[in-house]
């Protein structure tokens, strides 16, 4: 199943360095406005792809669990009655499609890769709700909220089952098994990865002063693991050697790392981050932007900022405070900055795989709508 008129290349393409590239493809170029229109499309057949590989996942799988996953994916209402919802575009699975077909001109072979991390990315969204106290998640109410805690996580760890029935079904499309081994052991890394991720991120909200290096080093676990994942095996159900993947594997992680300061940035000053209520605020959630103005602001600016942050429970209105303290700081730009080079260090590390132009450009165009919020939860 193609979609993209990618062409197999022999080797390396010639292309513009990442920095070249992203400015080519800029957010208000024609060249850009055409990119996302095509990406656009392929976004939304592949999404209809992993719903269809997820939906044939569950075909036979009946009972009150399977109830509950169906509900948190969308297909059902509270009661069990069918819903016809739109699946959230997350960037882990569409990565493993997107460069598996930009290697190989066909993402059909990256659909059980799509569906095991799309699984495994909604088992961290059931516990993360139990552990933030989440009342709703997305546009319904949370499994914890419906069904209590102890049943939210138990769905968690069937979606994390799941996930690694999903990765399986890699050997139904000639995959050696070495490699379907080599898949799962992948899979497993990244979500162990994930959970120490977490466990800094949750560590963080008691810590006064978390350095920039610290949360560098949680996002690579916590989000870059599994789109590290996501572009390695893309890439090995093409055939690619294992330099080959740990490039991608690499680019991945930094596009992964990239979307999670964008996902910061979003929280503070996107439509859901209205400086009135931002839920990660009031948890005390360590973001760049609260770390980079810890680090670098002026010595009353971070006592007025420590003072909010040693209160036991924090007001709508120090939230109110916090993110205009973030603002007078520049910890916005700096945020959006750090995300851009991230983005720009992935697509320097693509030019030298076997992409051709036509496989770098549309990542270069990925790349850009993590920046651009594209891909906000």
């Amino acid at each position: 199943m193609a979609l993209f008129p990618f062409r197999k290349s022999s080797g390396p393409a010639r292309a513009d360095s990442g920095a070249q590239k992203c400015q080519s493809l800029g957010p208000d170029s024609p060249k850009s406005r055409r990119s996302r229109i095509t990406q656009a499309v392929l976004y939304d057949n592949y999404r209809k792809a992993i719903t269809e590989e997820l939906r044939e996942g569950f075909a036979s799988r009946e009972g009150f669990l399977y109830d509950l996953l169906r509900y948190h994916l969308g297909w059902t209402d509270e009661r069990g009655q069918p819903q016809d919802n739109v699946l959230p575009l997350h960037i882990a699975p569409l990565l493993a499609l997107l460069t598996c077909e930009a290697l190989s001109g066909d993402y059909s072979p990256a659909l059980p890769v799509a569906s095991a991390v799309e699984l495994l990315y909604n088992f961290t969204l059931v516990h993360g709700e139990v552990q933030a106290g989440r009342i709703n998640a997305q546009d319904r109410p949370s499994i914890w909220w419906v069904w209590g805690p102890a049943q939210a996580i138990n769905a968690g760890d069937g979606l994390h089952a799941m996930s690694r029935a999903a990765i399986i079904k890699l050997s139904e499309h000639d995959l050696p098994p070495e490699q379907v081994l080599k898949a799962v052991e992948s899979l497993d890394r990244a979500c162990l990865a994930m959970c120490e991720g977490q466990y800094l991120d949750l560590s963080f909200q008691d810590q006064l002063m978390v350095t920039s290096s610290d949360y560098y080093g949680m996002i690579q676990r916590k989000t870059g693991a599994l789109t590290r994942c996501s572009a390695y095996l893309g890439a090995l159900v093409t055939g690619a050697d294992q330099a080959e993947c740990g490039r991608f594997g690499e680019a991945g992680s930094l596009l992964g790392m990239a979307w999670q300061i964008s996902q910061d940035i979003h929280d503070l000053w996107g439509e859901h981050g209205d400086g009135v209520t931002p839920s990660n605020i009031l948890n005390k959630k360590k973001s760049l932007p609260v770390i980079y103005t810890l680090e670098t602001a002026s010595t009353a600016t971070k006592r007025e900022l420590g003072n909010i942050y040693m209160k036991r429970v924090l007001e709508p209105e120090d939230a109110t405070r916090i993110v205009n303290i973030l603002e007078e700081a520049g910890a916005q730009q700096l945020a959006e900055s750090k995300a851009s080079e991230l983005v720009d260090q992935a697509l320097s590390i693509l030019t030298s795989t076997a992409l051709n132009q036509d496989g770098q450009r549309a990542l270069a165009t990925f790349g850009q709508e993590i920046l651009t919020d594209g891909f906000s939860e």
